[in-house]
């Protein structure tokens, strides 16, 4: 073990043995007051209308797969959210439509069912309508309408079959806006319980002292309070650099849905499950590491200037967010077969 390594796990330690020094009573992590803010992933995130159907889910893991729902057939929302790992492609900002790049980092697809909304700015208020922007936004999967869609599914019988399935009663089921209902009841399946939640369920082992003494630097050191929850975040917007301005502010934020200067600068909290596995960060992704996100955030968000030591003990605490993947879910299913009606991709320039 390297001579830092050693005083993070002594800080680390120290904190779970008799409390940090500047928090509520000075109290350790053992008495447990310092989770009321925090709750454990449920198994499936269901909608408002309750749990989605089976044939639904079938549906929708077959569409979040399938690269015929983007112009050139070559880009699916698993391309952008890889399943096998954890959701992200690992790009700042992703490939799309003509090798062309957005302004912004594609976050994971694991729990995003919970957020509060979606997308960076919020623009979405669940995942069924997020579904829908990625398809037709010329910068990524750069359908040209809701129409084209329906025509490459309406082009292969098997589609048909499994969208009569997915919606009866329906006279017309295979529609733009099933689609997206369908590849949202999937994502609602996509959850990454943690050695967290197995510790918020009272199981006092399943974290090691050195990972119960990073959370306790995490708390003491304010990040909690953007940062709570079952998601450990996702449950509200926060303007970046509320403390410190953020040095880039080339990307308004939510300034770009509402107009009010009051959003400017404003995103919506990012989940902290899974951060350990899911570089680069921030809007931009222009931040590699977590070492480095972690300072910056104490920094802008904060006004503190964090000693490594203390940086890694919460990052110790951080990887115990880190989930197990569905298994079932990161293969590919067997897509239906394209026919003579299938629309011809557009040729990649």
């Amino acid at each position: 073990m390297s001579t830092r390594e050693l005083a993070v796990a002594a800080l680390a330690g120290a904190l779970i043995g008799a409390g940090c020094s500047g928090t509520p009573g000075g109290r350790a992590i053992s008495d447990r007051t310092r989770l009321q803010q925090f709750a454990a992933l449920p198994a499936v995130m269901p909608a408002e209308a309750g749990p989605p159907a089976d044939a639904m889910v079938a549906l929708g893991r077959t569409l979040y797969f399938d690269p015929r729902l983007s112009k050139s057939q070559t880009i699916s929302c698993n391309s952008c959210h890889a399943l096998d790992k954890y959701g992200v492609d690992g790009q700042p900002t992703s490939t799309g439509f003509h090798a062309q790049h957005g302004t912004r980092n594609s976050p994971s697809v694991y729990n995003a069912a919970a957020q509060f909304v979606q997308f960076w700015d919020g623009r979405s208020p669940n995942v069924e309508e997020q579904a829908k922007g990625p398809i037709l936004n010329p910068v990524e999967m750069a359908m040209d309408s809701p129409e084209a869609v329906v025509v490459v599914l309406k082009s292969m019988p098997e589609y048909v079959a499994a969208f009569r399935q997915a919606f009866p009663g329906y006279p017309d089921p295979v529609t733009f806006n099933n689609a997206a209902q369908a590849i949202g009841a999937f994502e609602r399946k996509l959850v990454t319980p943690s050695r967290w939640d197995q510790f918020l369920n009272h199981e006092e082992s399943a974290l090691s002292p050195e990972e119960k003494g990073g959370f306790n630097v995490f708390v003491e050191e304010g990040c909690a309070t953007c940062h709570s929850g079952r998601l450990v975040g996702g449950e509200t917007y926060q303007k970046l650099g509320i403390v410190k301005p953020y040095p880039d502010a080339s990307d308004p934020g939510r300034y770009d849905v509402t107009k009010s200067e009051a959003d400017r600068m404003v995103f919506k909290i990012p989940s902290l499950r899974n951060v350990a596995m899911t570089a680069p960060y921030f809007h931009n992704g222009k931040v590699a590491t977590l070492q480095q996100a972690v300072a910056e955030m104490a920094e802008f968000q904060l006004g503190k200037k964090l000693s490594g030591e203390r940086v890694d003990a919460i990052i110790i605490w951080l990887k115990s967010l880190t989930g197990g993947l569905p298994a079932e879910y990161l293969k590919a299913p067997e897509l239906p077969k394209s026919t003579a009606k299938t629309p011809k991709p557009a040729p990649e320039v």
